[in-house]
């Protein structure tokens, strides 16, 4: 068994069978679908499991109990990768008494048919529940991704059980305090984090605030480890993981840099968006941005070919980005207008955006972009414009050497 402390015991399972999360993200590393035990006088279960990996957790949740009934099943979010064996355990354990928040209550009739009357606890924010020496303090986190999600915070542990919040794709393979290492808490974590919070969580960056605001009221209880439910357990340096967190939930750029994504038909807007990657990098190099060891910060993204979640993570990552795409049917190319949806999606906003179009005989892709972009607040648009008719000029080349400079404010 996995221990994260003395008395919370890791049930959760690996997921390494699922190709498409939500049927929507790519997960070539897996996702955990985390569930935990709290051993006390009363004992407690948080969070269920997906439908698939039902029977494995209960047997988890069996071994962990050691014997001993659960009192309590805390369903913090019903979403069905953590909900789908809630009615299959209140069956194998009819003494157990669902906690949840009203919403939550509500959404198990539309799931399960029934809403546990009789053996339920209905919990609203502030409220607490004592099961012996750990007693949790319940945080109502609506919206954070649904209605109905609720975080909890164990007093006597410090203890934050964050329901979808610090979750990340990819799936580690120790679970327990001690297996939390650098390997899961770095690079990793924040790259697979970032992707996972623009797609799920991306447009609810107000309910994050506000979510976290009464989070940072509970200060004095000096949280130590964050339990999410998918990911791994956190435990080192936790400042980091709220800092990133608020410049997410208020859209502003994690670092400066430009992401450049793009579409091409025949390879000429290929090549004018790889002549501006190699200036950018090298007048990024230039000032002095990245030291010998690091790469300039450029991410290039080929839309029709690459993961639009990894370039939509990008795009919020850094500072400015750059949208290069052909005229396509007076419009502009059908894989631009999904990536442009999908930034509209999660609320892309505060950013400097430099436009490149292409078109044989009416280039149409800028006057395009910038139409589907007008919902997106706190767009600044380059002066310096490409305009290309079928293959680069000399005229373009320039064009795009002066957009280099500007983009890095040279």
């Amino acid at each position: 068994m996995n221990k994260i402390t003395n008395d919370i015991i890791y049930t959760g399972i690996n997921d390494y069978t699922t190709d498409l999360f939500e049927s929507h993200y790519p997960i070539p590393n897996g996702v955990t679908y985390n569930s935990y035990v709290i051993l006390d006088e009363k004992t407690m279960v948080v969070a269920t499991m997906a439908e698939g990996f039902a029977e494995e957790w209960m047997d988890k949740v069996k071994e962990a109990l050691n014997g001993r009934n659960p009192d309590y099943l805390l369903i913090q979010h019903m979403e069905p990768d953590h909900s789908a064996a809630l009615d299959r355990f209140m069956k194998a354990y009819p003494e157990t008494i669902v906690v949840a928040s009203k919403p939550a209550i509500n959404m198990m009739v539309n799931y399960f048919g029934t809403d546990y009357a009789g053996r339920n606890l209905i919990i609203k924010d502030g409220d607490t529940l004592c099961l012996g020496k750990h007693e949790l303090v319940f945080v109502g986190a609506p919206m954070v991704h649904w209605p109905e999600v609720m975080m909890a915070y164990d007093k006597e542990d410090k203890v934050l059980f964050s329901a979808d919040a610090f979750g990340r794709f990819g799936a580690p393979l120790d679970h327990s305090l001690d297996g939390a290492s650098a390997e899961y808490e770095a690079e990793e974590w924040l790259t697979e984090a970032r992707r996972y919070y623009i797609g799920i969580v991306g447009k609810q960056g107000d309910s994050v605030k506000k979510a976290f605001a009464k989070i940072a009221e509970l200060d004095n209880l000096e949280t130590r480890i964050i339990c999410a439910l998918h990911g791994p357990v956190l435990t080192h340096d936790l400042t980091k993981y709220f800092d990133v967190y608020m410049k997410w939930a208020t859209y502003t750029p994690e670092e400066e840099g430009v992401a450049i994504c793009y579409s091409s038909v025949y390879g000429h807007t290929k090549e004018a968006v790889q002549m501006l990657a190699a200036a950018l990098k090298e007048l990024y190099k230039g000032i002095g941005h990245c030291d010998s060891h690091a790469a300039p910060p450029v991410e290039v993204y080929d839309l029709a070919r690459c993961d639009l979640s990894a370039a939509v993570a990008a795009a919020f990552r850094y500072s400015k980005m750059v949208l290069a795409t052909t005229t396509y049917y007076n419009d502009i190319f059908p894989c631009m207008k999904d990536f442009i949806n999908h930034l509209k999606y999660s609320a892309f906003q505060n950013r400097k955006v430099a436009l490149i179009e292409n078109g044989s005989w009416a280039p149409k892709a800028a006057v395009g972009m910038k139409a589907l972009l007008e919902e997106c607040p706190g767009i600044e648009y380059c002066d310096t414009s490409v305009s290309i008719k079928s293959a680069m000029t000399d005229a373009n080349k320039e064009q795009i050497l002066a957009l280099a400079k500007e983009l890095i404010g040279r």
